[in-house]
C-alpha cells in the first residue's frame, strides 16, 4: 500500500512538474505579444494615433509589429553599416501606403520635363569647391517642414531652394509659402497628388514671385488659389537651370554655391525608418520625392556624404535631415539623386 501511494505521489509531482513547464513556456510565448501590444499603445499615444475601431486598431497593430521587427532585425545586422534605423511617426504604416502618401514627385507623363529657361550651367567653371558646405550654418536654411499626408513634396523641395538664393541675393532668410504653389501651379503640376520643381520655378517666375509662409500658411489639403495673397510677393527668381545629369561632380559644383532641388528614389523601408548616420542602402532610380540639397561633408569614417533637407517633419532621421552616400561610383549618384537636380536663380539686389 505504502508503495502504491509513493508511486502515485510521484506520477502527481511529475504532473505538476509537466503543468509547470507548460504554463512556462506558454507565458514566453505570450509575453513578446504582450510587450508589443505595449509598444504599440504607448506608441499610440506618444503620435496621438485614434483609430476609428478595433478592427482598424488590429490591422495597424500587425503592420507596426512587421515593421519593429524589421527594424530591430536591420539594426542587429548593422554593425558594419554606418546607419541606423528607428520607429518614427510611419511605423503603422505598410511602405505601400508611406509612399503613396509622403512622396509626390512625378512626371506628368502626357508632357514631357520642362526644358530650363537657361540652358547653361553657370557653375560649370567652379574649380574651388570647399570640402565641405552647410548652407545651415550660413543662414541660407529655413526649419524643417512637414507636407503631412500631400503628396506636394515638390512644392516643399523648390520652396527651399528658393528661400536659400533668396538669402543668398538679399540677406534676408524668409520663410516661403508652399501652399501657394499647391493651390496656384496648376497648370501642370497637381497639388497633392504630385509635380515638379521646375514646372514650380517656372510659375514663380511668370507670377512674379512668391508670398510668404505666414501670409499664405500651409494647409496640407488641395484648395483654390487666394490670388490676393498670391499677389504680395517676398522672393523673385528670374530664371533656373537644371544641373547636367547624372554627373555628381557638377552637382557638388552647385551645391556648393547655392540649395539645390533634387528628386530621389525614396521609396524603400530603410528611407522610411531612417534614424542616423550615413545612409548607404539600397534604392533604385524610380525618382518618387523631391527634397532639397544643402550641404555635403565626409563623416568621422571617411564615407562622403550630401547632406538632405526633407520635408517630413523633425521626428524623421536627424531632425528632418538625412545623410546619403556621395560619390558612389554609379553616375546617377545613390537613389538618383544626381539624375534631375535643378535650382533658381536670382540677381542680387
Amino acid at each position: 500500500m505504502a508503495m502504491i501511494t509513493l508511486c502515485r505521489w510521484r506520477l502527481l509531482l511529475a504532473a505538476v512538474l509537466v503543468l509547470e513547464m507548460w504554463a512556462s513556456l506558454s507565458a514566453a510565448r505570450t509575453a513578446p505579444h504582450a510587450s508589443m501590444l505595449e509598444r504599440h499603445e504607448k506608441w499610440m499615444v506618444e503620435n496621438g494615433r485614434v483609430y476609428k475601431d478595433e478592427a482598424e486598431k488590429a490591422k495597424r497593430f500587425n503592420i507596426f509589429k512587421d515593421n519593429v521587427e524589421y527594424i530591430e532585425s536591420f539594426n542587429e545586422a548593422a554593425a558594419a553599416r554606418p546607419y541606423k534605423l528607428a520607429m518614427n511617426k510611419f511605423a503603422d504604416l505598410t511602405n505601400e501606403e508611406f509612399k503613396a502618401s509622403r512622396n509626390g514627385y512625378k512626371v506628368v507623363t502626357s508632357h514631357p520635363k520642362p526644358s530650363s529657361k537657361l540652358s547653361s550651367f553657370r557653375y560649370a567653371n567652379v574649380t574651388a569647391a570647399p570640402a565641405s558646405i552647410d548652407w545651415r550654418t550660413k543662414g541660407a536654411v529655413t526649419a524643417v517642414k512637414d507636407q503631412g499626408q500631400c503628396g506636394c513634396c515638390w512644392a516643399f523641395s523648390a520652396v527651399a531652394s528658393t528661400e536659400g538664393i533668396n538669402q543668398l541675393t538679399t540677406g534676408n532668410l524668409v520663410s516661403l509659402s508652399e501652399q501657394q504653389l499647391v493651390d496656384c501651379d496648376t497648370s501642370e503640376d497637381q497639388g497633392c497628388n504630385g509635380g515638379l520643381m521646375d514646372y514650380a520655378f517656372q510659375y514663380i517666375i511668370s507670377n512674379k514671385g512668391l508670398t510668404t509662409e505666414s501670409n499664405y500658411p500651409y494647409q496640407g489639403v488641395d484648395g483654390t488659389c487666394n490670388t490676393k495673397k498670391a499677389s504680395s510677393d517676398a522672393a523673385k527668381i528670374t530664371g533656373y537651370e537644371d544641373v547636367p545629369a547624372n554627373s555628381e561632380s557638377a552637382l557638388l559644383k552647385a551645391v556648393a554655391s547655392q540649395p539645390v532641388s533634387v528628386a530621389i528614389d525614396a521609396s524603400g523601408s530603410d528611407f522610411q525608418f531612417y534614424s542616423s548616420g550615413v545612409f548607404t542602402g539600397q534604392c533604385g532610380t524610380e525618382l518618387d520625392h523631391g527634397v532639397t540639397a544643402v550641404g555635403y561633408g565626409t563623416a568621422s569614417d571617411g564615407t562622403k556624404y550630401w547632406l538632405v533637407k526633407n520635408s517630413w517633419g523633425t521626428s524623421w532621421g536627424e531632425k528632418g535631415y538625412i545623410r546619403m552616400e556621395r560619390d558612389i561610383g554609379a553616375a546617377e549618384g545613390i537613389c538618383g539623386i544626381a539624375m534631375e537636380a535643378s535650382y533658381p536663380i536670382a540677381e542680387k539686389c
